[in-house]
């Protein structure tokens, strides 16, 4: 009976480290995927007073 639970307390504690593996691998990627968008914003931003300048010359 002990070795039983222990293997159900065992299996219940991997399956709880996968599902936080699983949700802060999501969360990673949703902040890099955030980073890359705001570094194109930037480029983007920065690139708009070159080409209104550029109108004047």
């Amino acid at each position: 009976f002990t070795s039983k639970l222990s293997d159900v307390v065992e299996t219940g504690i991997g399956n709880l480290v996968d599902a936080d593996l699983a949700k802060e691998s999501a969360k990673l990627q949703a902040l890099q995927v955030q980073q890359q968008l705001g570094v194109q914003a930037l480029s983007i931003a920065n690139q708009a007073p070159q080409t209104i300048l550029s109108l004047f010359r």
